[in-house]
This record gives C-alpha cells, structure tokens and sequence, in this order.
C-alpha cells in the first residue's frame, strides 16, 4: 500500500488526470442512460476532437517553451480556406493541395517565430497580432462565404474507416485485430523496460503492481477497440492521431531536441548559458505548431466538407486548456503529450456529455471555465507542496 501511495504521488500530475477522465466518462454514461459509449457516439467522439487534439500536441511544445499561441484557431480556417480554393476552385490533386497547405501552414509559423525568438516580441503579442490577421484574411479569400465541396478522396482524412479485410459480417475484425495486436506490443516493451531498469539496478513497481497495470490497459485497449468495430472501425483520423503521438512523444522523451525544448522553457538564460541556441528552439516550435494548425484545418475542412470563414473560432481556448489541464505548467518546462491528450479528452467528453444531457451552451462555457481554473490551482498547488 505504501508503494502504491508513493508511486501515485510521484505521478499525481499523470494519475490524476486520467482517474478525472475515468470518472468522468462514468458520470456521463450513467446519466446519459448509456448513450455516452455507445459506438456511433465514440466514433463522432473521436471524430469531433481530432482537430482540438491535433492543436493541442503542438500547443503542448509551445507552452513547455514557455510560450503562447493565440493564433492557432485563426490559422486553422486560414489554411482551411486556402486548401479549399486550391481543391475546390482550383481542381489541384488532393495530395498536391495537402502537402502545399502544410508548407503554408510552416511559413505561418516561421513568420511568428521569427518575430517572437530573433525580435524578442512577447508571443503573446505576435500571436495575438496573428489571430486577427489570419481571421481577416480568411474572410477575404473566401469572400465571406463558405466554398466546397472537397474531393472524396480528401473527406476520408476525417469521416473515412481503416476497411475490414477480413469483411465482419457484425463486427469489424480488423479492428479487433489491431487491437490484439497493440496489447502485445503494450506488453512486449513493459516488460522489456521492466528487465532493462532491473538490469542496471533501478528500483521498479512490484511485479503483482506492474500484472495490474497491464490488466488494466490491456482491458482498456481491447474495450475500445469493441465498441468501434461495433459501428464503422477505427476512423483514419484516430490513426493520424496515434502517429502523432507516438511521434511527439518520441521527440519530447527521446531525442536532444525535446530536452532542448524542455531546458528553454525550465529556465532560458540557464539553457543558453549551456550552449542551447534558444532562439532557434524558440522558432522551430512555432513553425512545428503552423504546421499541426494547417494540419488541424484540413482535418476539420475535411469533416466539414467545406471552408468556412468562422471556422477554428474559439479552438486556440480550447487547446490551450487541454494542454493546462493535462498537466502543463504556467510557468514552463512541464507538461506530456500524453497529458495534454488528456486534457483534450477531458474537455471532449465533457463537452459531449454536457450536451447529451442538455446542458445549455452558455453553462457548457461557464463549467469549463472552472475546470480550467481548478486544473491550473491544483498544478499550483502541487508544484508548491513538492517544493
């Protein structure tokens, strides 16, 4: 017991979000007399957040930098509606149109950077400065009027499904099948991290702990996986979603780069003292997050099947509290992948629930407001007691 208490203390931050998750979906499912995991539901579920779980990846590297991105939602429908008038008006091929939209979305976030690392203008500022620029020039290239459709081939980003190869007549086995095999790969590197650390002597949970965990999740991972091959399988945007995690969490644990990330936004003077070029970390973390918003505005055009000029509208909040809310510090050098998509979940299901339930959109606005309040007061207030 007392290892269980000491191993969620070390963890509050990573625990304590997804036990918040947990419960949360059980709150909405009781009272939503099950509507909340039923399989159509999770699938829009999935489908309705991708956009805010996109952003809020590479919101999560901007705010560990410690900075700010008030733009994110402006230039998500910026690039919306310039991937629409080079599909749509101008017939160019879907994977010409994506790959140029993403360079845009690059060039949006280099010119911010640049501002912000090499002109030493607050971020806050430049990005600021950049919402209202990109949201007026969204309404000019579109003229104030929404335009599509979208080739076929492109909507299947976002309301497309993994096929079923080995064609379920009520269940998509594929889907199954993926899951299957994901819990053995869970299980193959846990135990392999679990051998490695004993091999040079670093302390690990007890063995009876560890077969718990993997229970756990390996009943959570073949759960999921269920109830979508109940409906449709997995949607294709759930598997660009799970790339950028893996991929994201491999740059932020792994690799120079992230602990480079993680040094500028701990203390930056420090970082550059130590031979960190944070000028430079400072830019590429803004041109990172142009491209996950261009990403984040094809995805949502795809699912819309159209540009619109307010699209993206409020997406920067909603990010940015994913990110607080999974864990991210105010101050900078603190947060996880893992944790802002989380906290992303946490507003999807919170905002999906509320709204089976009939909850009015201005008290939707009203408790999320709190939650964010009480996700900062509490990494506060950790942060304070472990210090």
């Amino acid at each position: 017991m007392e290892t269980l208490k000491q191993l969620f203390k070390n963890n509050i931050r990573e625990y304590g979000m997804v036990i918040a998750l947990v419960s949360i979906m059980l709150f909405f499912e009781i009272v939503s007399n099950g509507t909340l995991l039923m399989p159509l539901n999770v699938t829009n579920l999935i489908q309705q957040n991708s956009y805010i779980l996109i952003l809020a990846i590479g919101m999560l590297l901007v705010i560990v930098a410690f900075q700010i991105d008030l733009s994110v939602g402006s230039v998500t429908a910026f690039i919306g509606a310039l991937s629409a008038i080079l599909m749509v008006e101008h017939h160019m091929g879907v994977v010409a149109g994506v790959t140029l939209s993403l360079l845009l979305g690059a060039l949006v976030g280099a010119w911010q950077g640049y501002w912000t690392a090499y002109f030493k203008i607050p971020g806050f500022i430049v990005t600021l400065a950049g919402m209202l620029l990109f949201r007026g020039l969204t309404m000019t290239v579109l003229g104030g009027q929404s335009m599509g459709p979208f080739p076929v081939s492109f909507q299947k980003i976002s309301s497309g499904f993994v096929p079923d190869y080995f064609h379920g007549a009520h269940l998509h086995i594929t889907t199954l099948m993926i899951g299957i095999i994901l819990t053995v790969i869970f299980i193959y590197f846990e135990l392999s991290n679990r051998r490695a650390k004993q091999k040079y002597n670093f302390d690990v949970i007890p063995l009876p702990l560890m077969l718990a965990k993997i229970a756990i999740i390996a009943l959570a991972i073949n759960g999921f996986t269920y109830i979508l091959a109940l409906y449709k399988g997995i949607p294709n945007v759930l598997i660009l979603l799970s790339v950028l995690i893996v991929f994201y969490t491999f740059i932020t644990t792994k690799t120079i780069l992230g602990r480079h990330i993680y040094a500028v936004g701990g203390n930056e003077k420090a970082a550059r003292l130590s031979g960190v070029k944070t000028q430079r970390i400072i830019f590429w973390v803004f041109v990172n997050m142009g491209v996950l918003a261009a990403l984040s505005g094809l995805v949502f055009a795809a699912r819309l099947n159209a540009a619109t000029p307010k699209a993206g509208t409020g997406f920067e909040l909603d990010a940015i509290a994913a990110c607080f809310i999974g864990g991210a510090s105010t101050a900078g050098g603190i947060g996880t992948i893992t944790g802002a998509v989380i906290g992303g979940l946490v507003m999807g299901v919170m905002n999906n629930g509320m709204s089976l339930i009939g909850v009015s959109i201005d008290m939707q606005q009203t408790i999320k407001g709190l939650v964010l309040l009480l996700a900062v007061a509490f990494d506060i207030y950790t942060k304070n007691k472990q210090s």
